[in-house]
């Protein structure tokens, strides 16, 4: 059976203070030594990697979505928020279209049941974290590197994506990829989407017609078929495009999002790619294959020529689960990575951002 633990959050989701219980209640799963998984679970099947159409997860979408705006301080250099489909309204879509709500991985009393669900409903202290390193590199300001792909590994509710996609609508960018991985393709489907059409919603609602009515007051946002094309029309227009992939790290995996053509191309001489993951190294095992995934796809970029970079928000230690920012540091420095310390945050439960790269 898979593990179940709690990293105890105040209420159901992460609070605009931020604040957090260290406790956890239970511990991961039993360990397989031969597996290379994230998830090893005994007798479980893992998911396997698997893309995901955009267009036809449009279809799946409901009426309307019921949303709230996560306020986040950036250090000083104002404040960014970020819009979050509610975690109730996921609830009543589930058992409404499908009467099994009480079932669905994920909204149950865990935050992760390891290799059923691994906690994309909810947004993570860490990625707030990840939100204010990027906010400090001004990604988009003139002279900045080309940014041309941004990929976000266990994304969830996707917060750091979130940002820089707030961040290019408010630039001239244009020709860039978000590629949104996360192991449960329900997680993709009815937070992070949602959240990209909600930013885009919120950045144009004073400028275009259709969106003049399509929020309520009750904190809602319709989903009609004319907004949606609207939302397809301008990633086409500015050349951005989403691509989602869910399933477990391995190498299967690495080779899908790698072999995935890229809907746009760009000609900037100079390309970057930056690759994130907030809370992915919780226990030994997901460090381990996280690791393997983040140096996998460096190297691929490396090969193409491009520079990729990688962000990795965690906490210092994993009360009772094993995993450690510190552990990850050492083993990819062991590794010939390049390994800085970009933020720590000392009060409260003690996180960090590093930041890695390949020599």
């Amino acid at each position: 059976m898979a593990g179940q633990f709690s990293f105890s959050f105040s209420g159901e989701d992460i609070e605009a203070d931020d604040h957090v219980d260290t406790k956890v209640d239970g511990h991961p799963g039993p360990e397989s030594s031969t597996s290379t998984s994230a998830f090893p679970v005994a007798g479980k099947p893992l998911l396997l990697a698997t893309s995901h159409d955009v267009r036809e997860m449009l279809l799946k979408l409901p009426s309307k979505i019921a949303f709230s705006l996560l306020d986040v301080d950036l250090d000083g250099r104002g404040n960014i928020q970020l819009p979050r489909r509610e975690l109730w309204d996921v609830r009543v879509q589930l058992m409404a279209e499908e009467d099994e709500g009480e079932s669905e991985p994920g909204l149950g009393n865990h935050d992760v049941k390891t290799g059923v669900y691994e906690g994309g409903f909810k947004s993570w202290e860490s990625s707030v974290d990840l939100v204010k390193v990027l906010a400090s590199s001004q990604p988009f300001a003139p002279g900045a590197n080309k940014l041309s792909k941004i990929v976000e590994l266990g994304c969830g509710t996707a917060l750091p994506s979130l940002a820089l996609f707030q961040w290019a609508m408010s630039s001239t960018v244009s020709s860039i990829s978000f590629i949104l991985a996360d192991y449960n393709p329900t997680v993709l489907q009815l937070v992070t989407l949602p959240n990209f059409i909600l930013a885009w919603a919120i950045h144009h609602r004073e400028e275009l017609r259709i969106l003049n009515n399509a929020f309520s007051s009750e904190g809602e946002l319709d989903l009609t078929a004319e907004i949606l094309e609207a939302f397809q029309e301008f990633l086409v227009t500015r050349e951005i495009s989403l691509l989602f992939f869910s399933g477990a790290w391995s190498p299967e995996f690495v080779t899908l999002l790698t072999d995935t053509p890229n809907p746009v191309g760009g000609s900037g001489i100079e390309k970057t790619t930056v690759i994130m993951g907030a809370e992915t190294i919780y226990s030994p095992f997901a460090l381990n294959s996280f690791l393997q995934t983040i140096l996998a796809l460096m190297q691929n970029e490396k090969a193409r020529g491009n520079v990729a970079k990688v962000l990795v928000g965690a906490k210092r230690l994993y009360f009772g689960v094993g995993g450690s920012l510190d552990d990850f540091v050492v083993q990819a420095r062991e590794r010939g990575t390049i390994v800085e310390q970009l933020r720590e945050e000392a009060e409260g439960v003690r996180r960090g951002v590093v930041r890695c790269a390949l020599p």
